[in-house]
């Protein structure tokens, strides 16, 4: 499985970004996907994950209400919308897969920097 994150970029606190991981390779083999954010000097953390069959998203306290994640059944993508933006928004965002066999594959980061 490979998978490839894009949409990040730069803008103001309050803006919007929308974040994509495209899966390719063995991708009937996902269970669930995820978006993981690494501030500088710190841990990643989880973000949100939806189900490979669009069905339930779960995310983070720090961004309920204000980021989207959503897969649709047709494809092989999951986007994330980023809205209402924040400063402390800002980090490297990966996207993550787990499979029916338990191994986890990440993409590349994608840059988040949101400005006051």
């Amino acid at each position: 499985v490979q998978l490839q994150a894009s949409g990040g970029g730069s803008v103001q606190a309050g803006g919007s970004l929308t974040l994509s991981c495209a899966a390719s390779g063995r991708a009937f083999d996902l269970v669930v996907v995820g978006w993981f954010r690494q501030h500088p000097g710190k841990e990643r953390d989880f973000v949100a994950a939806i189900h490979w069959d669009g069905g339930r998203p779960t995310y983070s306290d720090s961004v309920k209400g204000r980021f989207t994640i959503s897969k649709d059944k047709d494809k092989t993508t999951v986007d994330l919308q980023l809205n209402s933006l924040k400063p402390e928004d800002t980090a490297v965002y990966y996207c993550k897969a787990n499979t029916w066999a338990n191994y986890d594959y990440w993409g590349q980061g994608t840059e988040v920097t949101v400005s006051s």
